[in-house]
């Protein structure tokens, strides 16, 4: 999809819709909705109410679960996880603002999993990007886009929200 043509709006509309596919076909009954901090925690709040979810919205801090935290260091900002007490045997739609290599899901499912083992999970994310790096691809997106290297996309939020594709390249 074309960069120029990312409205947030429109994205949300076509994930809301791949949503309810995945509900209908693959029956999921009251299922939980969990967003991974802090762009999916923006996205789950806006489908949580879309879709009318009945069960709490849980949110993911996977501060501690991350396999480059040697390299980045401690993140200032952990945000407590919020789940459900009862994850065990629920189908879970977890959601992300933006896959990208895989490793942020990842590391998502092994928290989820310590809380307990899910019936099933679909993965729902705004954007899905190349560059994966882990076998994991999303159930659901908003839109699947083809950046260059050196750039990125970025959710700003949560009121409102809006996307920035950003050069990360350093200039010579």
């Amino acid at each position: 999809m074309p960069i120029q043509t990312l409205n947030i709006d429109a994205l949300l509309d076509q994930l809301e819709s791949t949503i309810r596919q995945q509900i209908d076909s693959r029956q999921l009954d009251n299922p939980i909705l969990i967003g991974i901090h802090s762009g999916g925690a923006w996205i789950a709040k806006h489908m949580h109410q879309r879709l009318g979810i009945q069960e709490p919205l849980g949110l993911l801090d996977i501060t501690f679960y991350r396999d480059d935290f040697s390299q980045i260091g401690m993140h200032p900002k952990v945000k407590p996880s919020q789940l459900p007490c009862h994850v065990e045997g629920r189908n879970i739609i977890l959601i992300d603002d933006v896959f990208y290599t895989g490793r942020t899901i990842r590391a998502a499912l092994n928290e989820i999993f310590d809380y307990g083992r899910p019936n099933q999970v679909v993965l729902a994310v705004l954007i899905e990007r190349n560059g994966r790096q882990i076998p994991l691809q999303p159930d659901c997106y908003g839109a699947h886009i083809e950046l260059p290297d050196g750039q990125r996309i970025k959710l700003s939020g949560p009121e409102p929200l809006g996307i920035d594709i950003q050069n990360t390249a350093k200039s010579a």
